[in-house]
């Protein structure tokens, strides 16, 4: 292979090095490399990709030249050095998101991310013509964040067999858990490399409940294993998070400590420092406080508890299941559309994020929080409408504490504000803006997607009749 490469900033750099087949690779071989540039240095992990073939992946956040050089206890991996030309980032490539104002998110070079994402469990372990049917929606729905699951699920809706599996099969049944599949990863990378192309974070989950097969109960070597190669190979995209698990309090086979150890494990082998969470089931959270932990994924249908949330935690909250549209037979899987878009609208108003999720019965059972497919459910093209307010919302917007009547009430002081009505059908409302400052007024119908901007501006105290209809917002921008 080349020694000496150019590629460009945030794009991943593959190399590929022959090595050795005997015994087990997986377990016998030690590779790694340290990529260094002006007085930073990056340590990597290499892993075995099958076929003899050892690989290095590497995602560059800095213009000019790295060097490179390997480590392993095998003599033909050892001590191979050279060196990476980076060049400027492509058009629309923003690098990999990060935590930004203490409550919000932005791209690596500083462009702002605002998450509206979506569940799609276990999209990835359909066969190709359903993945590539859920890629086919995604490039015109409204998500930029999708969570998805390693480990195939076992749930209802969802029983089929996956076609291929992380772990090899064993001779004795059952899976080898000292040998991973290479098949099943690139399957998997496939996937995570066409999320990347529509500009979608893929919200990776490491673990869950939902379980046939083994993966849940794994010992405590084959966890800690998993959790490294899983980094190796996936670290470099830049569009990947950990998620530790769904769910993880259903989970009974691991202790707190068991999540504690999880949590360092990746952090301290993740070169890049991707986002960490975890996602609970009950109201019985992980302590999203600890350090390891760089943003709140939580489940709950309590929008009303964002502040609470944002106050304990001082970090970016994100409602990942705040309940699906649908129609199954089950209390977090039906229900309406113009509820789940409302609950997007509330996590706005409170300064958190909210994520979408669809659950609509068919013959094929081919839900889209499962399988993924397609998307047939009425909140989409409404989300989208939120997502464009949302992605013109000053950076810093919080909850504003005022002495305003009929709250929730969200925005930059001064500057703008946001005020969402709900499921109430008020025929007015009465504010008190800054006297000294000049604001133009919008009235949003969220449902059906309608801006009515009213002539004239406004200031000081102020009464502004509404047409006495659910899901209204009104916002104020100043224009002096």
């Amino acid at each position: 292979m080349e020694k000496n490469l150019t590629t460009t900033k945030y794009e991943m750099v593959e190399m590929c090095f022959p090595g050795p087949t005997d015994g087990n690779p997986f377990l016998d071989v030690v590779f790694q490399a340290e990529f260094t540039y002006l007085n930073r240095t990056l340590y990597v992990d290499g892993f075995y990709d099958g076929n003899g073939i050892y690989k290095l992946r590497f995602m560059p956040d800095s213009e000019g030249v790295w060097k490179y050089f390997t480590r392993s206890n095998i003599p033909c991996l050892d001590s191979i050095a050279g060196q990476i030309q980076c060049l400027p980032a492509k058009k629309g490539v923003h690098g990999p998101v990060r935590v930004h104002n203490t409550f919000h998110f932005c791209y690596d070079d500083g462009t702002p991310y605002r998450p509206v994402g979506t569940t799609c469990y276990v999209w990835n372990h359909q066969p190709a013509p359903l993945r590539d049917k859920t890629i086919q929606t995604l490039k015109s729905a409204p998500f930029n964040k999708i969570r998805m699951c390693i480990f195939p699920k076992d749930y209802e809706f969802n029983k089929n067999e996956p076609e291929v599996f992380p772990f090899e099969c064993s001779e004795s049944g059952g899976f080898d858990f000292t040998r991973f599949n290479p098949k099943y990863w690139r399957i998997l990378e496939e996937c995570i490399r066409s999320l990347e192309e529509l500009n979608i974070e893929a919200d990776i989950i490491l673990f869950h409940p939902y379980d046939r097969w083994g993966f849940s109960g794994m010992d405590v070597q084959t966890d800690d294993r998993y959790l490294k190669y899983t980094v190796a190979r996936l670290a470099s995209f830049r569009n990947v998070w950990w998620s530790f698990a769904n769910e993880y309090d259903l989970m009974t086979s691991k202790t707190v400590t068991d999540w504690d150890r999880f949590f360092q494990i990746v952090q301290s082998c993740d070169p890049y420092q991707r986002l960490r969470s975890i996602h609970n089931c009950s109201g019985f959270f992980y302590d999203h406080g600890k350090p390891w932990v760089t943003h709140c994924s939580i489940q709950s249908s309590d929008l009303h508890k964002a502040e609470e949330w944002r106050n304990c935690y001082r970090k970016p909250v994100i409602v990942d299941e705040c309940c699906y549209e649908g129609d199954i037979d089950m209390n977090w899987g039906n229900i309406s559309a113009e509820e789940m878009v409302s609950r997007f609208w509330y996590g706005f108003v409170g300064g958190i994020y909210v994520g979408h999720g669809e659950t609509y019965i068919n013959d094929r059972e081919e839900l889209w929080w499962s399988k993924g497919g397609e998307l047939v459910g009425e909140s989409p093209a409404r989300i989208a409408f939120f997502k464009k307010i949302l992605d013109e919302a000053p950076e810093g917007f919080a909850p504003l504490i005022r002495e305003w009547k009929d709250r929730p009430l969200m925005g930059v002081e001064g500057e703008y504000y946001l005020h969402y009505t709900g499921t109430r059908q008020p025929s007015f409302r009465r504010f008190e803006l800054p006297e000294n400052a000049e604001f133009g007024v919008e009235i949003v119908d969220t449902w059906n997607m309608e801006i009515q901007k009213l002539t004239g501006t406004v200031s000081g105290n102020v009464t502004i009749s509404l047409p006495g209809r659910k899901y209204l917002a009104v916002i104020f921008r100043r224009v002096n």
